[in-house]
């Protein structure tokens, strides 16, 4: 656990006051039309959120232990909860039941803004549960994975896997494939019986490389992408790949750095690497499509791939509209000046991005 906890620090110096300033942004004008169509707030969001968008809603939680579900079409909240501590990680939801992590290691599942129940954890969280199939699954920074029943918290088992000596105190990887838990060991997506958590596949995304333990770190970051039965992510600093899930099997791996989950599509896959250079790969077999260097050091988050563009929030709150095309810029929209801290998500045509400051913004591209 220290191990993990010293690598997060090292991470954070890096951006600290020894990083090259943020690219100054170009004049522009707009290729598309967008607009912001209503906004919320949280506290702050000092913790890495997952937003979860089902059913027509927003989940969200903020730093302070609130959960919330927004309407996706007009920013009403339709339930609010609250943990009752701070939060390390969050949020997953079903569309019925939410799940977040405390700063206290515990787990708290609602339904709706009804506290069900929480449970102990053994180790740190920064991953997101996962709700899915009656079950609550948890990830810890030590990669040992538990499963809970959603509807009374029992306990119903536990995988370890014999691990690398450091792991990364960031998100990671916890996912479902039909009827497979899809979870991050190291470099590997590893597919998991989710009733009895036994093993049933292992698919490297890349081999460690370095001459030490730091420099051979490389777990695999989260949010996974899933299209279809193709998953892909990142290796911390190491690669970007994509695998299938039916069979087993690694579809194509790059050497690419970076710290920030991809996004894309059926054909595209997008990702920013450690300076926030932006490369688009094609999905089938991994060929770069597209280069954009004109953000440069701008602190970018995940990106998400929607239609036909390309959106990344940066570290003084801009959401930056690419063409999926060429990458070249078409829109540019501000928030609250706090960095864009969760991967966009969309819901139908409404787009959330959420900022440190716990700003909830919702855009509308047309």
């Amino acid at each position: 656990m220290l191990s993990a906890c010293c690598v997060a620090i090292g991470l954070g110096a890096c951006s600290g006051s020894g990083r090259p300033k943020p690219t100054p942004l170009e004049q522009m004008q707009p290729q598309i039309a967008g607009r912001q169509v209503w906004s919320a707030r949280l506290d702050s969001v000092r913790f890495p959120l997952a937003v979860v968008a089902r059913d027509g809603q927003f989940v969200v939680a903020g730093t302070d232990g609130t959960v919330m579900a927004l309407d996706a079409q007009t920013g009403a909240i339709r339930w609010r909860a609250q943990a009752g501590r701070s939060l390390s990680a969050g949020v997953g939801s079903d569309g019925r039941h939410a799940a977040v992590v405390t700063t206290a290691n515990e787990l708290v599942v609602f339904k709706g803004d009804t506290r069900l129940w929480s449970a102990s954890l053994s180790s740190r969280t920064s991953t997101a549960p996962l709700v899915a199939g009656e079950r609550v699954f948890v990830m810890g920074v030590d990669r040992v994975v538990h499963a809970f029943d959603v509807l009374d918290g029992r306990r119903l088992w536990s995988y370890r896997r014999a691990g690398e000596p450091l792991t990364l105190a960031q998100p990671g990887v916890v996912a479902a494939y039909k009827d497979t838990l899809v979870v991050g060991q190291g470099a590997s997506l590893v597919g998991l019986d989710p009733l009895k958590g036994t093993l049933r596949w292992d698919v490297p995304v890349t081999s460690p490389r370095g001459t030490n333990e730091v420099e051979r770190l490389n777990d695999l970051v989260g949010p996974l992408l899933r299209v279809g039965d193709t998953l892909c992510a990142r290796a911390f600093q190491t690669a970007v790949g994509c695998a299938s899930a039916e069979p087993a099997r690694l579809r194509w791996s790059r050497l690419a750095g970076g710290h920030e989950a991809v996004g894309g599509d059926a054909e595209l896959l997008v990702g920013a690497d450690a300076s926030d250079r932006i490369t688009a790969w094609r999905a089938g077999a991994g060929e770069i499509a597209w280069t954009n260097e004109r953000l440069l050091y701008r602190g970018l988050s995940a990106p998400l791939v929607a239609g036909k563009t390309v959106v990344f929030g940066d570290m003084e709150g801009q959401v930056h509209f690419l063409s999926r095309a060429d990458g070249r810029a078409q829109l540019r929209l501000p928030t609250d000046g706090t960095p864009v801290v969760a991967q966009p998500v969309v819901s139908s045509t409404t787009m959330l991005v959420v900022t440190r400051a716990g700003g909830l913004f919702a855009f509308r591209p047309e």
